[in-house]
């Protein structure tokens, strides 16, 4: 049938993808500090996500290696030091983010209330 519509987002949708590889609530902003701060250590980025525990944290940042989005750098110190940076992929989506972030704050602001009128003042002038 040439008129049935396909949902884009049904079975192997990229942008499904893009989703699920970003989506949730700490891997953007895991990105977003890691774009702007640069090669951070583990404890560093925990501080700056305010909220996250140890358990999320790690579990981010592996789907987010495992992803290709974040690379994990392994320094033979002692202690040893490990510091999670964005790849490529991620500066390409950068601009993306930006402009999807300049949307989000002229779209999805809450409407202000219509203001409201008191009668009697009205009556007075």
């Amino acid at each position: 049938m040439a008129n049935e519509h396909v949902c884009p987002c049904s079975a192997g949708c990229p942008l499904q993808k893009v989703m699920n590889a970003i989506g949730g609530k700490w891997k953007m902003s895991i990105l977003c500090s890691l774009s702007n701060d640069g090669p951070t250590r583990y404890n560093d980025l925990k501080r700056k996500m305010n909220g996250i525990s140890n358990t999320m944290l790690a579990k981010c940042l592996k789907e987010l290696e495992e992803d290709g989005l974040v690379s994990r750098h392994e320094y033979m110190e002692v202690p040893v030091r490990v510091e999670y940076e964005i790849t490529g992929s991620v500066r390409s989506l950068t601009p993306i983010l930006a402009e999807l972030a300049v949307w989000g704050s002229s779209s999805l602001e809450p409407e202000k209330p219509a203001e409201k009128t008191d009668p009697a003042a009205e009556e007075n002038e």
